[in-house]
């Protein structure tokens, strides 16, 4: 019989696996509970977190949604990393924290329901943001839309320019004759 605490653990991460876009399975053997809350504090600003979970809960948590595709890595030590909004930032997070700690490991991954591999995750990190994608996506309809403008507003231009040369000649002409009357 389940006691109440595994319950309300399992119902955690239950909760957890069922609004994550990005679960990343890490082995976290070797940290420190330093290193592990200097992690958690780089996370929390992109609204995901970092969460040491039993294999046994988290297996059953991800039965619940149809995960048992995470089963085969939640073997010895695990950490969770749930992303809830936008998957890049965490996932360079972790690439970049596994890389300098060189203790933490990435074993897998599963990304809006479908398993991915270690290189699949950095490749993930290795992507821009969202902001810079959407960025560049209304740049790059906004590019010929200045482009028509500029087009279509030349001779309008051209037109200014051309009054403004001939008021210019018509006020030094008109000069010279308001001169010349003085001077008779």
């Amino acid at each position: 019989m389940p006691t109440p605490k595994k319950v309300e653990k399992v119902a955690e991460l239950s909760e957890a696996l069922s609004r994550s876009i990005l679960t990343i399975v890490t082995d976290y053997r070797g940290l420190t509970v330093a290193d592990l809350q200097g992690l958690r504090a780089q996370l929390r600003p992109h609204n995901a977190e970092l969460r040491v979970a039993k294999n046994t809960l988290t297996k059953i948590a991800a039965r619940q949604h149809n995960m048992e595709a995470l089963e085969p890595q939640l073997e010895g030590p695990t950490a969770l990393v749930t992303a809830f909004d936008d998957p890049v930032q965490p996932a360079k997070i972790i690439s970049d924290f596994v890389r300098t700690s060189r203790i933490m490991q990435i074993r897998g991954a599963m990304l809006e329901g479908a398993l991915i591999s270690v290189d699949q995750v950095e490749a993930l990190a290795s992507l821009p943001s969202k902001e810079v994608l959407i960025g560049r996506v209304v740049g790059g309809f906004s590019s010929p839309l200045y482009g028509i403008v500029g087009v279509l507003a030349a001779p309008i231009r051209s037109l200014a320019y051309v009054l403004q040369a001939r008021v210019s000649q018509l006020g030094e002409s008109g000069a010279e004759t308001v001169e010349g009357e003085a001077a008779a």
